[in-house]
């Protein structure tokens, strides 16, 4: 049973350029992304409170997403840098939110593999910012940040096997893969996480 993932397209390398070229910019979007990413966690407990099998470890996602919220934030105090003073509205998530089943069952199933994927990318991305640092403390910090991430990845295909057979799992966990894809190769490149 494979429970890691792929993801169709790379990132570019104009999006590192992007990223390096505003980093200030870049943590404050990577801020917003682990708030929204412990918010998402808790609003399955709040959504699916029947799904008893997944609620542990969704707790803990949770958790260790406001935890690495706690870091970031922390990151961008020493350097002076301010949260943003409202969260914005992630195209990438959206893109791919709109691209969801409407029924209950299957939406539900759809918004964990979009998370899976998600959490896929963020670790691919995480991967290439560790990888352009100049600075060991932030080398280090991102690439324990991609491990975290790959991780959650295959969390989410796990409690998806949960509930619905391996093949409607990895059949739409394949679509899903291609229209990720899609949807990060049209958005327009920016200091942001996606």
């Amino acid at each position: 049973m494979k429970l890691n993932l792929d993801i169709s397209v790379p990132s570019r390398p104009e999006w590192v350029q992007a990223v390096m070229a505003d980093f200030p910019a870049f943590l404050q979007d990577h801020a917003d992304c682990e708030r929204k990413a412990s918010s998402m966690a808790m609003s399955f407990v709040a959504k699916f409170p029947d799904r008893t099998e997944i609620i542990p470890e969704l707790i803990a996602i949770g958790i260790e997403e406001l935890e690495h919220f706690q870091q970031v934030y922390e990151l961008m105090a020493s350097r002076g840098i301010p949260l943003p003073a409202s969260m914005g509205e992630d195209p990438y998530v959206s893109q791919l939110v709109k691209r969801c089943h409407s029924g209950r069952l299957e939406r539900f199933l759809d918004r964990l593999l979009i998370a899976s994927v998600v959490e896929t990318r963020g670790a691919e991305r995480f991967r290439l910012v560790s990888e352009a640092q100049t600075d060991p403390e932030m080398h280090r910090f991102y690439k324990i940040l991609w491990a975290s991430e790959a991780k959650h990845g295959h969390v989410f295909v796990k409690m998806a096997l949960n509930y619905f057979d391996e093949k409607t799992v990895y059949e739409r966990l394949a679509w899903w893969i291609q229209q990720e894809g899609e949807v990060i190769d049209a958005l327009p490149i920016r200091a942001a996480l996606h």
